[in-house]
């Protein structure tokens, strides 16, 4: 607690998914902590909330474990997004990413633990199901990871069960599945793809799908992903904690169905963007060919019911960054 407030920290809070979970929580009268080192986040994203008394950023990185000592003081919460994301650049740069997202994560647990925080909940990836090719993907069904990022995620899997299990600290991890929405980055070199095609199709440029467009994915939008958060930290239920959850929506487009939604929806702010060619490309090395989260588990033991469709999530993506990027 802080103040007469419950304490909700969260790394990597200048991120994509960090910045709407700070938003979020804010709204809902939270004490939020944003810890961010700014390597991938952006100070733009969390401008509006600095003048609000129930915000304190602290700039710092995950790497260092007295920092997060630091963050974690008088915290009841933690939502640990902070993480170097992408398959690309896990297998570009190993060393890197391990050190973000095993070593930090490692930080965090210790720090988590002796601070007494409540409970820890952490964000896994869909790239643990690695090379299994059952559909849907169950959480207790697993294959061999397919890339240093993959790996990393899994670790953290194992860390968080040592943890509960050895310390008593409970842990819930949420296996994202293609998260997309308002503020994320469509820049950069390794820029998630919806962000990416949305503005090379504002700007009349051709979208380059890697393959020939058959991979799908079960693409889930943000409000699903800040549901489940706010379910794995307020759960009462003693056997939805120190496991792991789908954080998805239970269904899959494959990639030409996206980029034909997303000419379709931006084609109503600019009709040009229909005619725009789609470029085929090869393979990206560590793909996953499918994906498709059973979310039964989510439903039974946290309540979860997503609430927006691919469809319905992309129309308010494109028109978020039709309103906030041309």
């Amino acid at each position: 607690m802080i103040g007469n407030k419950t304490a909700v920290l969260i790394t990597g809070g200048a991120g994509f998914i960090g910045t709407n979970l700070c938003e979020y929580f804010l709204s809902k009268g939270y004490f939020v902590i944003c810890f961010d080192n700014f390597s991938t986040g952006f100070r733009h994203n969390i401008t509006d909330f600095l003048n609000n008394g129930n915000f304190k950023l602290i700039e710092g990185d995950i790497r260092n474990l007295e920092e997060c000592r630091k963050a974690v003081i008088n915290v009841d919460y933690v939502l640990h997004q902070a993480a170097l994301g992408s398959v690309p650049r896990s297998i570009k740069d190993p060393v890197t990413s391990n050190d973000v997202n095993v070593s930090g994560f490692l930080n965090m647990l210790i720090a988590s633990k002796d601070a007494g925080v409540k409970r820890f909940i952490y964000a896994a990836s869909s790239s643990t199901y690695g090379d299994s090719e059952s559909l849907p993907k169950v959480e207790d069904k697993i294959g061999k990871p397919l890339s240093p990022y993959a790996i990393t995620k899994y670790v953290n899997e194992l860390y968080a069960d040592i943890f509960s299990n050895t310390y008593g600290l409970e842990t819930i991890g949420l296996r994202y599945f293609n998260v997309f929405g308002r503020k994320q980055d469509p820049n950069g070199a390794y820029a998630a793809v919806i962000p990416k095609f949305v503005m090379q199709l504002m700007q009349h440029e051709s979208p380059v799908i890697n393959g020939d467009g058959n991979y799908s994915r079960d693409f889930t939008y943000i409000d699903n992903v800040i549901q489940m958060n706010e379910l794995a930290m307020l759960t009462q239920n003693p056997e939805a904690v120190n496991t792991v959850y789908n954080t998805a929506y239970g269904d899959r487009t494959t990639l030409n169905e996206m980029v034909g939604s997303l000419k379709e929806y931006l084609s109503e702010f600019d009709s040009e963007i229909s005619n725009v060619k789609v470029v085929h490309g090869p393979n990206r090395a560590g793909d996953i060919p499918h994906s498709l989260a059973s979310i039964d588990k989510a439903k039974k033991l946290l309540n979860y019911t997503p609430q927006y469709s691919f469809q319905d999530g992309l129309k308010e993506a494109v028109k978020w960054y039709w309103d906030n990027l041309k």
